[in-house]
């Protein structure tokens, strides 16, 4: 058993020596990765002689200006690729999410905030909206509804006929 069993000074020596390893491999490929570069620069651009006359350097700059908007060119198509990779990429993202069948909720969080800044935040801030509900209620009329109207003496009658004790007499009676 002590034969497969290897010491702590052995495998600290070849951890010493892999890691001396993969910093030489790094190295390499660092000088390797400048070396590229230096090569595809020297081969699409290469060294700029100005022309000593006024049509000379025109045609230069023809000649810069087609090779600006080819790299353009392929530079948008790039890019537009890379969208659609991207886009393509989310939706089957979202796909997998759906097969899968867990939706995680994120938490929410109560937020306090009034009609119209609910309304300000949704519709942006160049429109302007006041919640007045008020103002859009239809005005409803209440009926009035006739009375009887009694002649004006008929109250003072009333009041004539329970004054006195006799009138006190009338009131507990006209109650009961």
């Amino acid at each position: 058993m002590t034969d497969k069993r290897m010491s702590m000074s052995r495998k600290h020596n070849l951890k010493s020596l892999m890691l001396q390893v993969a910093k030489d491999l790094l190295e390499a490929e660092e000088i390797e990765k400048v070396q590229e570069r230096k090569r595809y620069m020297e081969e699409q651009c290469p060294p700029l002689s100005l022309p000593s006359s006024k049509d000379e350097l025109q045609a230069l700059c023809r000649e810069l200006h087609e090779k600006i908007c080819v790299i353009d060119e392929e530079r948008y198509n790039l890019e537009h690729k890379a969208n659609m990779v991207v886009a393509e990429v989310k939706d089957l993202n979202i796909k997998i999410v759906d097969l899968k069948g867990k939706f995680k909720k994120p938490p929410l969080k109560k937020v306090r905030m009034s009609a119209d800044a609910m309304l300000q935040a949704l519709l942006g801030s160049k429109h302007k909206v006041n919640l007045d509900l008020r103002a859009n209620l239809k005005q409803v009329k209440k009926e009035v509804k006739e009375e009887e109207l009694r002649d004006v003496g008929d109250w003072r009658k009333s009041i004539e006929d329970k004054a006195g004790m006799g009138g006190r007499k009338k009131m507990f009676e006209s109650e009961a």
